[in-house]
């Protein structure tokens, strides 16, 4: 059964190393995410489980211990999946490593831990059943949802600026602060593509594991420096 939640953005640049001069600026950020994690070493949960969008080859599970580095961002750092011996099967991908560095950061030793990458593309009928699925994995689980909003706040924004996207992240950041699951349910697919909001389908299996867990939400902080949404929000 989930018993609690943190949701977090899944910038490389949270991770100070990488956004070097520029990292104070995200301190806040950082902060209400560390936040988000004390939440869930709160509830002690059995298992907890890190999920983040993921390209083809970073999808699927990744067992305690995965490495994932930063190298890619021009910073020689690496990152392990929990308090465990390095597994260098395959790397994890950035939103995961990012997971990762919270959850090191947070001296996170509280329940044994995995991830999986999900793939963006992920319909709805498909995010719920595997959020299902989690849910009833262990007694106790908690998870760690990494995932942005729309990249389209503004002309600088990575995806150039739209007019939806205000409204989509304002609609998100409602869902996730309220633990609405309808609303976290009916979050358009093709308008989150169109958007480039990568923490849609993980917010979708976050609707699905947390069916009749009966958990209450708080947003912790919304901003969008970069043109980008980003959300943390803490369920328990």
């Amino acid at each position: 059964m989930l018993v609690a939640a943190a949701i977090c953005p899944c910038p490389p640049l949270l991770v100070p190393e990488v956004a070097a001069g520029a990292a104070p600026e995200l301190d806040a950020l950082r902060a209400s995410c560390l936040d988000a994690v004390g939440v869930l070493a709160a509830a002690r949960p059995d298992r907890l489980v890190v999920l983040g969008p993921a390209d083809q080859a970073g999808r699927g599970p990744h067992p305690q211990g995965a490495v994932g580095s930063f190298r890619g961002f021009g910073v020689d750092l690496e990152v392990s999946l929990g308090a465990a011996e390095a597994v260098r099967e395959r790397e994890l991908p950035p939103s995961l490593a990012v997971g990762a560095w919270l959850l090191s950061r947070a001296d996170w030793a509280d329940a044994p831990v995995e991830g999986l990458g999900v793939g963006e593309p992920l319909p709805r009928d498909r995010c719920l059943p595997v959020g299902r699925e989690i849910a009833v994995s262990a007694p106790r689980v908690a998870l760690l949802v990494m995932g942005d909003g729309s990249a389209c706040r503004t002309v600088k924004a990575p995806g150039y600026f739209d007019e939806r996207a205000e409204a989509f992240d304002a609609a998100a950041a409602s869902a996730l602060g309220a633990a609405d699951l309808a609303a976290l349910t009916a979050l358009d697919e093709e308008l989150a593509f169109d958007l480039q909001a990568s923490g849609r389908a993980c917010w979708q299996v976050l609707a699905g594991a947390a069916e009749g867990a009966g958990l209450g939400g708080r947003l912790l902080r919304e901003e969008a420096p970069y043109g980008v949404g980003y959300f943390v929000a803490a369920w328990s």
